[in-house]
């Protein structure tokens, strides 16, 4: 497996925020397009931008942490290298996905909304990914892998961290 996807995309500053808040603001309904965009450019939400944007859209504060809190997509902290999405979803559990969530979060020592000391895996819950009939499904960044097992999950979860990055 080539690994070259990274959640973390770039630093950050200031006026680079300003310019994705500014690209977005006088869309309708502005607020998601607005915060989908900073994630997906800086790979999360920085605490600055929360002022940044309240401004821009004449909100406060309040509402606009709210909107991140209340959405579990959005996050205000750099990921891992890789993001572990476990599917939580019925059909999921009914195969087996408590189980291969009992061993990922002992495995990487972690909880879920959490990022590995080596800044290698973040994990997280996500409650279907339209896998069902392949079920447990997880993500892995971009790629989703179904019927997983626990000694799968290991395999994979070692493979990606002995791949190398390609730097653009």
């Amino acid at each position: 497996m080539s690994q070259t996807h990274s959640p973390v995309a770039d630093a950050w500053t200031p006026a680079q925020i300003q310019a994705v808040i500014d690209a977005h603001r006088s869309r309708p309904g502005a607020m998601l397009p607005m915060l989908h965009a900073i994630q997906d450019r800086f790979g999360f939400i920085p605490d600055e931008a929360v002022p940044m944007i309240a401004d821009a859209l004449r909100h406060t504060r309040a509402e606009v942490h709210g909107i991140i809190s209340f959405y579990h997509h959005f996050r205000t902290h750099p990921a891992g290298r890789n993001v572990v999405q476990i599917c939580r979803a019925e059909a999921c559990q009914s195969v087996g996905s408590r189980q291969l969530e009992a061993h990922a979060l002992k495995t990487l020592g972690i909880d879920y909304h959490q990022t590995t000391p080596d800044h290698e895996f973040t994990l997280e819950p996500v409650y279907c990914l339209g896998n069902c009939a392949c079920g447990p499904s997880i993500r892995v960044n971009d790629d989703i892998f179904g019927r997983m097992t626990p000694a799968q999950f290991d395999e994979l979860t070692d493979e990606l961290s002995t791949t190398v990055v390609e730097v653009k």
